[in-house]
């Protein structure tokens, strides 16, 4: 049929798509893309992620908890090294049992580096280690030689160490055979001292600073009733070295030998610093003594008639 124009009627979209046809381009721009993963594939995905971050935490625990356990149950060997390193080998921890934390050994001294002296001490000597204060507690322990259990602090730095002896008993610190001497080499392995030395301090505090060791206060060293291989004479009497921290001069101690009382008669003084020991001192025998002493006073020092002079440094 023909309209009042004269032409056939348009016949009518559906209505979805007369819509479709009638987005203008800023609308189709914002209409969703397709990427082609399916819900499933999103999953796998996200599943995967975790998985690898939780190895991560898995690896990372495994490290931390690994330090730990070295750090809690590091062998004694490791402190005895640290020992032998400080000490340049002249005290050597053997036969270290335990850990750094808790541990003993078999206390030795030694003339050091290529030397073929040495002397250990009677039984073992037992340590423990915690933190304490801005360091280190050490608390010793060696029936032997020690006056009860001795605390010494330790403050480590960068290139330096102190330790300090907390509380120091007022009589004295230890007591060692004069024997033990013989095991520092030359001239002790030849004049092989009997007798004991014993320790005793106020207050002690040794500093390692770059390799060179300095002392704040007081230590005195006695040798009680001292003998030698090389003298007819037992005892040949007892002795005192002090060494002083000097307040004025941080890095320097003062030396001071001197004679209690024998018939082998020692004097002298001298320095502790950054250059090295230096001492000056002189040994005598007392009227009367002096054909029993010949040989000692020849090996002690350069012979100057009566006198024996004693240099160091």
């Amino acid at each position: 049929m023909k309209s009042g124009f004269g032409t056939r009627p348009r016949a009518k979209l559906p209505v979805k798509a007369s819509l479709l046809g009638r987005r203008t381009a800023a609308q189709r721009q914002w209409m969703p893309t397709t990427t082609g993963w399916s819900e499933s594939t999103y999953a796998e995905k996200a599943w995967e992620a975790a998985r690898h971050a939780g190895m991560r935490w898995a690896a990372w625990g495994a490290g931390v908890g690994l330090v730990i356990a070295l750090i809690a149950f590091a062998p004694a060997a490791w402190l005895a090294r640290a020992v032998d390193s400080a000490t340049n080998g002249r005290v050597v921890l053997a036969d270290a049992r335990g850990t750094i934390w808790s541990g003993s050994a078999v206390m030795v001294l030694t003339g050091g580096p290529d030397s073929r002296d040495a002397a250990s001490l009677p039984g073992r000597f037992q340590w423990s280690l915690g933190v304490g204060g801005s360091g280190i507690e050490l608390h010793a322990l060696h029936p032997c030689c020690l006056n009860g259990n001795l605390t010494l602090a330790i403050k480590p730095g960068f290139g330096r160490i102190q330790v300090t002896l907390v509380s120091p008993p007022a009589d004295w610190v230890g007591h060692w055979p004069g024997e033990l001497l013989g095991g520092l080499g030359t001239p002790w392995n030849t004049l092989k001292i009997g007798g004991t030395v014993r320790l005793s301090t106020p207050g002690l505090t040794l500093e390692s600073v770059q390799g060179r060791w300095r002392i704040s206060g007081q230590a005195t060293l006695d040798l009680q009733n001292a003998s030698s291989r090389v003298s007819t004479l037992d005892p040949l009497g007892s002795y005192r070295f002090t060494i002083t921290g000097d307040p004025a001069n941080p890095g320097t101690s003062q030396l001071t030998l001197g004679t209690v009382q024998g018939s082998l008669q020692l004097s002298g003084t001298g320095t502790w610093g950054p250059g090295g020991v230096r001492f000056r001192g002189e040994a005598t025998a007392t009227p009367g003594d002096e054909a029993a002493l010949n040989n000692l006073l020849n090996i002690i020092g350069r012979r100057n008639g009566a006198r024996s002079v004693i240099s160091i440094g």
